[in-house]
């Protein structure tokens, strides 16, 4: 089995930092949830989640990590590597957004990072699961060079598998 470096957990673009869970962002990832439309989800198990989110980057060597934007300073949302559907050599890369961050490209400045951080750990291809109803994100993948593997049917509806070799 091949062994990977540990991804950077610290990641600047242009306009975005991407760095570790605080407790303090409890509050921002509780309403990006809500966004989901099924409710605001109570900030205690969140900080839980955020906490295991953190050993979990610790066991891995790969990381979810939070956007901020660099000038305005706020939480927009998050980005980054995690087993989903796939698996640790080759995991998923993931992100949300919250709506008002939409349309600005920082799901495509902030992937792009996470696919270099990817890359520089050794691995050799990424995944990527999303809704086939989600267009905003299968277009985000699409600029990074992403390309359809399969179509499965799940209990939320059709899943595009999509996926990336890295250099």
């Amino acid at each position: 089995m091949a062994t990977y470096g540990t991804m950077t957990y610290h990641l600047e673009t242009e306009r975005l930092i991407l760095r570790p869970w605080d407790e303090s962002d409890a509050e921002d990832f509780c309403a990006l949830l809500a966004e989901r439309g099924k409710g605001k989800p109570p900030v205690e198990r969140i900080r839980k989640a955020i906490a295991e989110l953190l050993t979990a980057t610790e066991d891995t060597g790969i990381a979810l990590l939070p956007i901020q934007r660099k000038e305005e300073g706020d939480f927009i949302g998050y980005c980054g590597l995690i087993i989903g559907r796939a698996t640790l050599e080759e995991p998923e890369i993931a992100y949300e957004l919250f709506q008002h961050a939409h349309g600005r490209g920082y799901a495509t400045e902030a992937a792009g990072a996470v696919l270099e951080a990817a890359g520089a750990t050794g691995r050799k291809r990424l995944w990527s699961t999303v809704g086939t109803w989600n267009g905003p994100s299968l277009r985000v993948l699409e600029k990074l060079g992403f390309e359809r593997d399969r179509v499965s049917m799940e209990e939320n509806g059709e899943v595009a598998w999509l996926t990336r070799s890295l250099p």
